[in-house]
């Protein structure tokens, strides 16, 4: 059962899973999204006795979608403030798409509060301000839902969207349900992000996850990742899309599970 917690200013929700005493991974959602997005990862994670922390980014879901400027500065500080209230020291992050820009400010921002890093199917900054126009001035007009059939084409392959059309209508409902004041915000956020010259600065272990057919977040950004930050690693996902943790959840898992494990 989620909960939520004052923290940073606002009410952030959240999940625990698995035993308590395990070690903490925790989980960022990519834009439009909420939580429940990693649900094909609770099973791996938690019988690998890890304790699952996942959570709502300020916008999504049930966290508060303020109207006020949102950056990705914030969210970082948002995550720092959630592990405070929640008395945690350290965890295992791993943030996919804009999760991921989360979690390259953590790395360089707060290191103490990161034992690993997981950059998934994410880049250091996104094209166009063109683009992130279009789609906010789509969404004021039309709502979330208006937003989906171009979202899901980027999240799944043509096969996956045939052969899984159960699994994709529920990816539908929850960019459908998706608060549209939280969406604007963050993808104002994203439009605007810029952090390419902080990856020099992280130090923590991480690994860079990315699908192969992935054309919002491509290899060629997740290869910029690769070599910018020191010693991390790169697993490539063949036959997924944005979202490998669904079209290819054995893999991911199989492939996040060997990269916390050697930690």
């Amino acid at each position: 059962m989620s909960e939520t917690i004052k923290a940073n200013g606002i009410n952030i929700n959240y999940r625990f899973d698995g035993p308590k005493d395990g070690p903490v991974v925790m989980f960022s959602n990519s834009l439009i999204s909420n939580y429940t997005m990693w649900d094909d990862q609770i099973e791996a994670i938690t019988n690998a006795s890890y304790r699952m922390l996942r959570y709502d980014t300020r916008g999504h879901g049930g966290t508060d979608a303020p109207s006020d400027p949102y950056s990705i500065t914030m969210f970082a500080e948002d995550v720092v403030g959630l592990l405070d209230a929640l008395g945690l020291d350290k965890v295992h992050f791993v943030g996919l798409s804009m999760g991921g820009f989360i979690a390259q400010l953590m790395g360089a921002n707060h290191p103490d509060r990161v034992h690993s890093l997981a950059f998934c199917d994410t880049a250091c900054v996104m094209p166009t301000l063109e683009l992130w126009n279009d789609r906010i001035a789509q969404a004021e007009k039309g709502g979330t839902q208006v937003l989906a059939d171009a979202t899901l084409g980027r999240w799944f392959t043509a096969d996956y969207h045939e052969s899984n059309p159960k699994e994709v209508a529920l990816v539908r409902e929850m960019i459908n349900a998706s608060n549209l004041t939280g969406y604007i915000g963050c993808a104002r956020a994203i439009r605007d992000m810029s952090q390419c010259d902080v990856l020099g600065q992280i130090k923590t272990p991480t690994i860079v996850i990315v699908g192969e057919e992935d054309p919002a977040c491509p290899v060629a950004s997740a290869k910029v990742l690769h070599e910018r930050v020191e010693g991390s690693e790169l697993a490539i996902i063949k036959g997924a899309a944005h979202l490998p943790n669904i079209q290819k959840r054995d893999n991911f898992n199989s492939v996040l599970l060997g990269f916390l494990n050697a930690r």
